[in-house]
């Protein structure tokens, strides 16, 4: 008999108007990692929070080395060894690393918390897995890489022998990709069982043994990975063949959408700006990306030419007009759609209905509300289900659904149909692909060249090099806050592309 560390045996799990999971069977074995692949709203995350204790399934059982067990809240689990890193970070923002890692299972002594046993088993747990962490850093102020590395800790901490890494690589930087995938093997040669929720298939590839797919909440089968292909793969969770490869034809640059000129944004980090007098345009009918290596100004970009930061220096100009200090609202009206890094923080209210989010922007125009000043509520439910079906944004309850009950991947696709709809001049899109499927990355990209092609400036900001290289017409590389290279992707390679990155190679001020 097979020997597994856990088994998920006919589960099923319902959502008002939605079977997330219908009869779903993973076999996790010991010391292997594990991958679960589907498309969003597929039922990986709702299956791990089963797992997790976080949910109840309807039906099914649950064995852990062979006895079944009852997981009813997530202490249940722990106590299992069950662990997990959630997709959207469970950290409490103004505390600091330790005392995140240590929330929980705190070792006290007459009352007083231990804390120097603590750091001492946190940095022995962070050497022994490269796990490199500042335990007094608050939480707010340190990268998104640093903080998942916070909560792969906290497994550790536990001594949990069973690892969930909910969609990890979301939002890494492709170096962070390659530190967390290689952490992952060393944790399965010292016998942890890893489950590996992913939508890339490089990665799946990379690093999995065996990958069990989900499609529509219905189980597709377990494939070996050694014996499979990354097309066999995306056929199983899509339906479909996928287009790997981005089509589009040559750009025809127009007149200038989006002219930056010696721009300056303040760090909220540390005394320096995080973008030094920074000059660059997009014109109509070109795809601008801004690569770079995480935290080297790309977000303080973004939040200047957008209006979510101020600015202390140069100028901003939109379709001719000077935007510098106007408020979001004002850009919005002139041209200019934002598809924002964090979509829980600056993309949606979590607490609203999918068809509210999708008019945040367009509520106060005569479609959605009459002159006295009431919304046009049919007006809005019909607009929301019509880029619910254009962009296949799935949901339990459609246009009333919860947006935070909905998965991160059509979280996305909302947001996306949202600002794309509103026909900009330019669009801003910032990692727009993040935790997207293979086929809705497909769809996505076409849109992006969509735009393009009809004649719109798009600002593309991307850590996927793939991505970078594929999509853009012109690269700008963003090293310490100062653009230092404009290549041309048809012209550069990767490798070049890294040297920029990385800051081992400049060029003289781009334009």
């Amino acid at each position: 008999m097979e020997n597994y560390a856990v088994e998920m045996l006919h589960i099923t799990k319902r959502f008002p108007g939605i079977i997330a999971n219908d009869d779903v069977t993973l076999q996790l074995k010991k010391g292997e990692i594990h991958a679960l692949l589907g498309e969003n709203g597929a039922g990986k995350s709702t299956l791990m929070s089963v797992l997790f204790g976080l949910y109840q399934a309807e039906g099914g059982t649950i064995r852990k080395d062979g006895v079944e067990v009852k997981i009813n809240n997530p202490n249940d689990a722990n106590a299992l060894g069950i662990g997990m890193v959630h997709q959207h970070f469970k950290l409490v923002e103004c505390f600091s690393v330790l005392d995140n890692i240590i929330l929980g299972v705190e070792d006290t002594k007459n009352g007083l918390l231990q804390r120097s046993r603590a750091r001492e088993k946190v940095l022995d747990l962070s050497r022994r897995y490269g796990l490199r962490v500042d335990p007094d850093a608050l939480i707010e102020d340190i990268s998104v890489g640093m903080q998942q590395r916070t909560e792969i800790l906290k497994m550790l901490y536990r001594d949990n022998e069973i690892l969930i890494f909910d969609e990890p690589t979301a939002v890494l930087t492709p170096q962070e990709i390659e530190e967390l995938l290689q952490i992952m093997k060393n944790l399965a040669a010292e016998g942890k069982s890893i489950l590996f929720i992913s939508h890339k298939l490089n990665e799946i590839m990379e690093v999995a043994d065996r990958c069990t797919v989900l499609r529509k909440g219905k189980y597709m089968g377990t494939v070996d990975i050694a014996a499979t292909t990354k097309d066999q793969l995306s056929r199983m969770m899509v339906g479909r063949d996928v287009e790997f490869v981005v089509q589009k034809g040559e750009a025809r640059p127009e007149g200038v959408v989006l002219d930056v000129e010696n721009l300056t944004v303040p760090s909220k980090t540390s005394k320096k700006d995080a973008v030094k007098h920074v000059s660059f345009q997009v014109r109509g009918g070109e795809i601008v990306c801004i690569a770079g290596i995480d935290g080297n100004g790309q977000s303080e970009l973004v939040f200047g030419i957008s209006g979510l930061e101020p600015v202390t220096g140069g100028k901003i100009t939109l379709c001719g007009q000077d935007i510098t200090h106007a408020p979001i609202r004002t850009r919005g009206t002139l041209g200019m759609s934002h598809i924002p890094e964090d979509r829980h923080k600056h993309g949606l209210v979590l607490d609203y209905t999918l068809e509210d989010n999708m008019v945040l922007q367009r509520y106060f125009e005569p479609e959605f509300t009459n002159k006295l000043g009431f919304l046009r509520r049919k007006n809005i439910r019909s607009y929301a289900n019509r880029l619910i079906e254009q962009y296949d944004v799935r949901s339990g309850q459609g246009p009333v659904t919860v947006a935070r009950s909905m998965s991160g991947g059509n979280q996305q696709k909302a947001i996306i149909a949202r600002e794309i709809d509103r026909d900009p001049q330019l669009l801003i899109a910032v990692q727009p692909t993040r935790g997207l499927d293979v086929g809705a990355i497909e769809y996505i990209h076409r849109q992006i060249v969509a735009q393009r092609d009809a004649g719109k400036a798009v600002l593309l900001v991307s850590l996927e090099l793939e991505e970078v290289m594929s999509v853009s017409d012109r690269i700008l590389v963003m090293y310490e806050g100062e653009i230092v290279g404009q290549l041309d992707p048809k012209t550069t390679t990767v490798e070049e592309l890294g040297l920029y990155m990385a800051g081992a190679k400049k060029e003289g001020k781009t334009q």
